[in-house]
């Protein structure tokens, strides 16, 4: 049992309160996740600037002098800004795959989060509060997010295993449920060039995603398609640049409910993560079919 959270908005005036109203439906949700938490925040590119958001158990040292360190190896001018125990790398766009062949080969005790133009990930083992305060997620801005609470049921409780999972860039996902041909899928995966940071099978569910981008579907051609591919019971909710994307399996046994008003969509694993949004009196607000994909863009 896991809580999922998400928020897309349409009237931007309500960007700077993003982070604040995803951390109060975060916090919600915390008797469904008590074991750790995490949330993608998506904001406005930086021009011709790319990011990646990495994570150190030992911030101190690892995060010292890595923005030299990566300028050098890319030839090109970095930035360093740390939260906690994360730090956002921003660089020139077109140096990306070679900042994070650099990361992955020059600095194994780092972790990649996320990388892209728009999204950065933060997540920790800890109640969703601590975690949320530890990152001061209620201050963060921007034009959509999701967040996930986690009760570990398959894998141990770490910052690895904790959602959501970015395998592409700017794209990431979160999940209530299980896969059971993860293992076989991560292995087809790999032999086809996709890289993971965990054993969790919602990385799996991530990856497949990415995968059939990569050969060129869209996100909702990618989410029809995992219907016939992974096995299982899931509720997924998918990040991408402009959007969000909502689809349960064909059984649909994991609870989940999506709100609609002219100022935001909304998702929660149960109604009560969404009460305290603006207007949501008003909103229409309806249980997601099984098997059927939901997706809003900018």
């Amino acid at each position: 049992m896991c809580g999922i959270v998400g928020l897309f908005l349409k009237d931007r005036s309500l960007e700077p309160q993003l982070g604040a109203l995803l951390t109060d439906m975060l916090i919600t949700m915390t008797d469904r996740g008590p074991d750790s938490a995490g949330i993608a925040i998506y904001s406005e590119g930086g021009g011709d600037r790319a990011k990646l958001t990495v994570q150190s158990a030992n911030p101190t040292e690892a995060f010292e002098g890595l923005a030299e360190k990566l300028g050098t190896a890319i030839g090109a001018e970095a930035t360093l800004e740390r939260r906690d125990s994360h730090a956002v790398l921003s660089f020139p766009r077109e140096k990306l795959t070679e900042a994070r062949g650099y990361l992955r080969a020059s600095q194994p005790d780092l972790r990649i989060m996320s990388s892209g133009d728009a999204v950065e990930i933060y997540k920790e083992v800890g109640l969703p509060k601590d975690v949320a305060d530890r990152f001061s997620l209620s201050a963060m801005q921007g034009s959509h997010g999701i967040g996930h609470t986690r009760m570990a049921t398959e894998s141990a409780v770490t910052t690895d295993g904790a959602h959501p999972y970015s395998t592409g860039a700017d794209q990431c996902l979160v999940h209530n449920g299980s896969l059971s041909n993860h293992n076989s899928l991560r292995r087809k995966l790999r032999r086809n060039g996709i890289e993971f940071e965990s054993q969790n099978d919602t990385e799996v569910g991530a990856a497949y995603l990415t995968w059939k981008m990569q050969q060129g579907a869209s996100l909702g051609e990618a989410l029809e398609a995992g219907l016939d591919d992974l096995d299982g019971f899931y509720t997924f909710v998918v990040g991408t640049k402009d959007g969000f994307g909502v689809v349960r399996d064909p059984i649909a046994c994991k609870p989940a409910v999506l709100a609609e008003t002219d100022r935001y969509v909304a998702f929660g694993s149960e109604y009560r993560a969404l009460v305290n949004l603006p207007g949501i009196e008003d909103a229409k607000v309806w249980e997601p079919e099984p098997a059927t994909v939901y997706f809003w863009s900018h």
